[in-house]
Parts: structure tokens; sequence; C-alpha cells
């Protein structure tokens, strides 16, 4: 996979769960902390999004917010509104409303979810976002956004047969369509400099493409074209850490994830992650995530 996909992909834990909610104003729902990300897309009408550490954000139709860090929020009417508690169940799902009966069309219509995360591996493509990522429907220019979000709206208010695998999926590319058109009205900025620089993202795909390769400095700065302290100085610089020690550090990401969703063997595991000797292995897992490869499969089965 590319960058950005095996960045999601690694970090992500159960499925990603979404609800399509009418609300008739004066309404006001406080969603509190949690170890995921969520979303909002406002369909219809207008609302307020207040975040926790940060000044409230006026939303209209079309605009799309990403909350990437899981920290506590509200969305409401207005900002003199009480606020009622969301109460998010454990798989990260929303329990269904109670049917309200109205004969008026809703103030407001809107797309809510949210992504499981594990926050003990997040990468630092996705660290570095803001508390609140917010795509105005003016810079909705992205047609393949504005799509996802159609479809997924289409999907969860009609709930033909095949939906469920649908906005799984649907799930999954929103939150790469949003990722990209944020990092893309962002550029020559922290990793959007990094996959936007030819040399840094030859070698980062070279990496993520085959990780269990034994790459030295000087083929990952062939792979660009640069000569080995070139490319150090550069890949350090706009990833924030040296090439081996970026390559280390996604070796054992993606021995996490292949312990976490995969039934191989350890020695499978070892030899997909760079590692000859299964025991080699084990003592480079356990010094970076606290415990030994088998105790964390079973801790996160």
């Amino acid at each position: 996979m590319d960058v950005l996909s095996d960045a999601v992909a690694a970090m992500r834990t159960g499925r990603p769960h979404s609800a399509r909610r009418d609300k008739y104003a004066p309404w006001g729902t406080r969603f509190a902390a949690s170890e995921g990300a969520g979303f909002h897309v406002l369909l219809r009408g207008s609302a307020w999004l207040i975040p926790a550490e940060s000044e409230p954000v006026a939303l209209g139709p079309g605009d799309v917010v990403f909350l990437a860090h899981g920290r506590g929020h509200a969305l409401a009417s207005g900002l003199d509104v009480p606020l009622e508690e969301a109460r998010q169940a454990k798989d990260g799902s929303w329990p269904e409303p109670p049917p309200v009966s109205r004969e008026s069309e809703p103030d407001t219509v809107m797309l809510c979810g949210a992504y499981q995360l594990d926050r003990g591996r997040t990468h630092r493509l996705l660290s570095e976002l803001p508390e609140v990522v917010h795509l105005p429907a003016s810079l909705g220019a992205d047609r393949s956004l504005r799509a996802a979000v159609e479809l997924l709206g289409m999907e969860l208010e009609e709930r033909e047969p095949g939906s469920d695998a649908i906005v799984t999926s649907l799930l999954d590319t929103l939150l790469l369509y949003v990722l990209r058109a944020w990092w893309r009205e962002r550029k020559g900025t922290g990793w959007s400099a990094a996959l936007a620089d030819p040399a840094v993202a030859a070698a980062l795909r070279a990496i993520h493409r085959d990780p269990a390769h034994p790459w030295t400095v000087e083929e990952l700065g062939a792979a660009g074209g640069l000569s080995r302290a070139a490319f150090a100085r550069r890949f350090t610089a706009l990833v924030g850490e040296p090439p081996l020690a970026y390559l280390t550090w996604w070796r054992m990401t993606t021995a996490g994830r292949l312990l976490r969703d995969e039934y191989l063997p350890l020695r499978q595991v070892a030899e997909r992650a760079g590692y000859t000797s299964e025991f080699a292995f084990a003592k480079a897992f356990k010094r970076e995530y606290g415990v030994a490869p088998g105790r964390y499969r079973r801790r996160t089965a």
C-alpha cells in the first residue's frame, strides 16, 4: 500500500461506525473524549462545532469536520443551547435515538461517524493534525470527497441489501479523502512536504512496499537519486527522524498490526518485519511495546 493508506491501516482497530441524524432546533449534543477519531458532515441546515480546547466553528451545508485526536466536543444549533450527553458504546457506535414524529422537515441533517484507533502507534502523518480539521464546502472542490459523502448519505438513508459492507468501505474511503484534501491545502509543511518531495517520497514508498528488505541509507537515497549524506539530511528534516529510525519504527508497527489482525506464526511475523531470527524479533518487539509478541497478540485478540 501507499504511505497514507498504510498509516491509517496500521492504527485502525475494529469497524468504523456511522449514522445519519435529523435534528430539530433547539438541540445540542456533547461527545466525550475517546480513543478513536470522529467526523461530522453537515448535509442540511447549520450547526456549531464546539471543541474542547479551541474556538467554536460555525458549520454550513456541505462542511466536513474531522477530529483526529478523540478529544471531547459538542455539536449544537446555538452556542447557548443545553447539551445532552451522547452515550457511545464500547465498539464505537451510538444507540439509535427514539423516533420523533414531526410533520416538518428537520432543521439540520448530519452524518456522524467514528473510527477506532490504536493510539499507541499513531503515525506521525496523523499526529501532526490539528484538533479540528475543518473542510468548508467553499473549499470542497474535491469531487471525490463530495462523491463519497453523497454515497455514504444514500446508503445510511436507504439501507439496501449489502449496506453494511458498503458503508464500512465508504467510511474507510471517506477518511482517506478527508486526509488527502487537508494535506492538499497545506503543501510545503510537515508530512505534506515529505510526501511531495520526490526523493523522500520514493524512499518512504520503498520502505512501505517492502519493510523486510535490509535497507541501507545508500539504497534509500539511490531510490530518490540523492547521495547518502544529502538524502539523510533531507529525510530527517522533513520526516523528523533519520531514515533507519523510521524504518525500525515502521517494522515494529507492521509487526504489531500482523499480530493483532492476522494469525501468522511468530516466525513469519518476524520475517515480514525484517528479522531473520525469531529471538531477535521478540527482543526488539518487547523493547518497543513493553510486552512479548505472544502476550501482545493475546491482549489485542
